[in-house]
């Protein structure tokens, strides 16, 4: 049997999908995809007879529908949206498909944290700035408890995904100084992309104030700072 293949689409823009992970999708006979979190550009572009929005969906109707089309012989593509291995509740599903004998590859996809990082034109680690780089998510519904105020300790740049609408809770938490710069992307690369920047202090109010209110990233340190790259020069192109 073939195996379910887990593409990732990218963070938006449905240019921004791999060379394979395109090819896959035009072969696939049956496309799975992440709701409205994928570019509907993007599912257009496959020729699948079968396409299923699995927004809604339970874990076992999920990989039971994959299963039941894998032994029908079918080319199964589940399509998540920016890299499969953020956030990305893919080892539930890798987990059932074994478990019916069925295999997975996954092809990476470019994360809305790179997508982002681009839009703001940053390097997300920056000589004497941030040498390391901490991805995180806020406590919720599927998290009870969150490491943030611990990882705030840390000279990197944070990125938190999941966390627009408690991004007021969020930064009372963080334990950096309030003028460190920090901004927000909302639906980076994608056509209504908005850029918000801003400090610790005051980066919640304006983004708020541009209206965002969910689909955002939070980045959080010095390479935010557009100053911070005229005070230093790689030593590359020393």
């Amino acid at each position: 049997m073939e195996p379910v293949y887990i593409v990732g689409a990218g963070p938006g823009d449905p240019d921004l999908i791999t060379v394979r992970g395109l090819d896959l999708l035009r072969s696939a006979d049956v496309l799975v995809y992440t709701g409205s979190l994928v570019s509907m550009a993007l599912v257009a572009r496959s020729p699948a007879a079968v396409k299923v929005n699995s927004h809604g969906m339970h874990l076992e109707d999920l990989v039971n529908l994959m299963a039941e089309h894998i032994r029908a012989g079918k080319t199964v593509v589940r399509l998540h949206t920016g890299d499969p291995s953020l956030f990305g509740a893919i080892v539930e599903q890798i987990d059932g498909l074994r478990a019916q004998g069925i295999d997975v590859v996954i092809v990476p996809g470019v994360s809305s944290m790179n997508a982002a990082a681009a839009a703001l034109q940053i390097q997300l680690t920056l000589k004497d700035v941030a040498e390391a780089l901490i991805v995180a998510r806020p406590a919720g519904k599927t998290l009870e408890e969150d490491e943030i105020r611990e990882l705030s300790r840390h000279r990197a740049t944070l990125v938190i995904f999941l966390g627009t609408e408690r991004m007021e809770e969020v930064l009372s938490r963080v334990e950096c100084p309030p003028t460190t710069p920090a901004a927000v992307v909302y639906h980076a690369s994608w056509p209504d992309q908005k850029i918000v920047r801003g400090t610790v202090a005051d980066v919640a109010a304006r983004a708020r104030a541009a209206g965002i209110t969910k689909t955002a990233l939070l980045i959080i340190g010095g390479v935010v700072d557009p100053g911070s790259r005229e005070r230093r020069r790689s030593v590359l192109y020393s």
